[in-house]
């Protein structure tokens, strides 16, 4: 679709929910069906996706160039509310962009929270900036935008603030710290598509935000990510930044778009105890393009890493963008039953009262995780955001952390786990997880 109009998009969420919770009651007799394991990611994608995603593979003339591109971003831009959008083949290269757009560079220093992804870090570090660590919040897994302040320095150019799993920081308060101090504030929405403050779409409060549709993502193109702006200085640099990018080669979105059909199939709840217990057979050793490159995981710039999405990418993702009502109002129900069963706000995470979360997972707060993993395991493989405060670093001291500098963060990367949320996941679903779950819940051992 060349606009992405509200009436579409109501039109193909009722549709998108009807199907989901029509289509599995047509199953046979439980009896007969294989156990369910819920996969950790999978569920935005459709049996109608799988086959678009290979028609580009068998026909491959537009599967790198082409007009969904520009309808992907048009679309893009309307959902968040803002003027602008501009897709890359990584959330990490949207947000290296950002960065060079506002002029950051060697010397300047950049604040942002821990837990963090690698990739983050490193997209300030590529710039020559120095990122400076903030601790989190307990409560929100977000930034302490009170620590912030404290860290705040004359070479402070930049506030990165993290809405984690999709809960929205408190942006009247990172407005004001960044109008006082002179801080471009830049919004990490990695997690948070769809999801709300004050009654406005997150990645409008910035100077910028940048998303992704990396495959754990609320939507998915396997990889992906967009960046959106209203103003308009910075919309030109990043409009030249984009031209500059190479797309990503032929080859590699084949691989992608693959990867996408296969994990649809591969993640359906009765096939994958299956394909779970291969996967794992095979570890690093699976063919299978994989989000972090090891070069990244040391905190390296790999080659070719500016790069631009493809066009059956964006096709891909803009079906998923349509149907984005229905996948938000599923992972908000799931997210209901989970904070039931496990005793609500004694548990879950606070968000603040004016947010409307859009939960990519639900974080779990557990005594052990090892033994919560075992205890989910026949029902869920849980995630394990974070395991480290740089998550899938070699080492955090390959990006400038330095141990101790955030407790609560380095804490919460022992503790956490995070329940699916996800089209396939069902009522019997999460009442099974939380079952599982109830005796190892907790909550964080220091005073939130």
């Amino acid at each position: 679709m060349a606009i992405c109009s509200r009436r579409e998009t109501a039109t193909v969420s009722q549709a998108s929910l009807m199907e989901a919770t029509t289509r599995p009651r047509a199953a046979t007799s439980p009896r007969l069906r294989a156990p369910r394991r819920v996969a950790l990611l999978g569920g935005t994608t459709t049996r109608d996706d799988c086959a678009v995603g290979l028609r580009y593979l068998a026909n491959p003339g537009d599967l790198v160039q082409g007009p969904a591109i520009s309808d992907y971003e048009r679309c893009f831009a309307e959902v968040i509310g803002v003027r602008h959008a501009y897709s890359f083949s990584a959330g990490r290269v949207g947000l290296f962009g950002i960065l060079k757009g506002l002029g950051v560079g060697v010397g300047d220093e950049v604040l942002l929270q821990a837990p963090t992804h690698i990739v983050v870090a490193n997209a300030i570090r590529y710039t020559g900036a120095i990122p400076v660590y903030v601790d989190c919040r307990l409560d929100t897994y977000t930034i302490d935008l009170e620590q912030a302040e404290r860290r705040i320095t004359p070479k402070t150019k930049a506030l990165l603030v993290q809405h984690t799993f999709g809960i929205p920081v408190e942006m009247d308060a990172a407005q004001d710290l960044s109008k006082r101090y002179g801080l471009a504030l830049i919004e990490d929405c990695v997690h948070s598509l769809g999801a709300r403050y004050a009654g406005r779409p997150l990645g409008c409060y910035g100077k910028a935000a940048f998303f992704s549709t990396e495959e754990t993502k609320t939507i998915s193109s396997t990889m992906g990510g967009m960046v959106v702006t209203d103003d308009p200085e910075l919309a030109h640099h990043l409009e030249s930044f984009q031209a500059s990018c190479a797309f990503t080669p032929a080859a590699l979105t084949w691989r992608y778009v693959l990867k996408l059909v296969l994990y649809h199939l591969l993640s359906k709840p009765h096939l994958h105890p299956y394909s779970r217990a291969l996967y794992e057979r095979l570890g690093r050793r699976h063919p299978l393009p994989r989000p972090t490159s090891s070069a990244e995981a040391q905190g390296l710039k790999p080659p070719r890493y500016e790069q631009r999405l493809s066009n059956a990418q964006a096709a891909l993702a803009l079906r998923q963008l349509h149907r984005l009502k229905s996948n938000l109002q599923h992972r908000a129900a799931t997210v209901s039953g989970y904070s039931t069963a496990l005793g609500g706000r004694a548990y879950g995470p606070r968000p603040p009262k004016l947010a409307t979360p859009g939960f990519v997972r639900y974080p779990v707060w557990v005594k052990d995780r090892t033994a919560a993993m075992q205890a989910a395991a026949r029902h869920t493989v849980l995630g394990t955001w974070f395991t480290s405060v740089l998550e899938e670093c070699a080492s955090p001291a390959a990006a400038g952390y330095v141990p101790g500098s955030c407790p609560r963060a380095e804490l919460a990367a022992t503790h956490l786990v995070n329940l699916p949320t996800h089209l396939r996941v069902r009522k019997e679903d999460v009442e099974a997880i939380t079952l599982a779950l109830q005796h190892l819940v907790s909550t964080p051992e220091v005073e939130r």
